[in-house]
């Protein structure tokens, strides 16, 4: 997404120096784009994770492409949130064009490129496109909330914190108002990301250590 600020700090690179041993040899035996997705609740880290991930990617060898679910909202981010405040049901995984995410990891791993897609701009409010060729890469990483449904996935990364664990993470990315609405929007989304957390091949805990299951 255009517009976004990642803050990393240790912790993620702690938690993706960790993850890399459990993905590493997967990846150079793969024989084709390996697939990885970050996920969890809103201001876990799921941004600065999957940069710290490719960044140690890079250091054994290995490019990365980085799939943000943020582009793939059909709403850009304002109207979004008033979407929300107009009709709170809208919250959810409606929200964001999963399958065609799904789809352009695929037709990447198929080597079908150049891949069109979706791209958000912030401050201005819209969504736009745009078109890239991801031949070259190794490694494609998908972070955002819902990303551990995905289907077409080798790797699935999950961050075990909750509303209670992101404050401070949310006060400093200050991309939305930390209000009462705000709460009830991330309630809804723990009730539905906290059960995809089964799903995951690798958990990052609060302490952000990371466990292979």
């Amino acid at each position: 997404m255009r517009g976004d600020i990642l803050i990393i700090d240790e912790n993620h690179r702690k938690a993706a120096s960790q993850v890399i041993p459990m993905i590493l040899e997967d990846i150079r035996k793969a024989g084709k784009k390996y697939v990885i997705t970050v996920a969890g609740e809103s201001g876990a880290g799921k941004s600065e994770i999957a940069a710290s991930i490719a960044e140690d990617l890079k250091t054994e060898g290995i490019s990365s492409y980085i799939f943000a679910q943020d582009d793939y909202f059909i709403l850009p981010p304002k109207t979004n949130e008033n979407k929300r405040k107009s009709d709170i049901s809208w919250v959810g995984t409606n929200e964001v064009k999963l399958e065609l995410l799904d789809q352009n990891i695929l037709d990447t791993v198929h080597e079908k490129n150049p891949v069109t897609k979706p791209l958000v701009d912030f401050k201005a409010d819209s969504v736009g496109e745009e078109t890239v060729d991801l031949s070259t890469f190794d490694v494609l990483i998908a972070e955002g909330t819902y990303t551990t449904t995905l289907k077409n996935a080798n790797c699935r990364i999950f961050i075990d914190r909750n509303k209670m664990d992101t404050i401070e993470s949310r006060k400093k990315r200050n991309r939305e108002a930390q209000d009462d609405f705000l709460d009830r929007v991330l309630t809804i989304e723990h009730e539905i990301i906290s059960k995809h957390k089964k799903l995951a091949d690798i958990v990052i805990s609060k302490q952000w250590e990371a466990q292979k299951k």
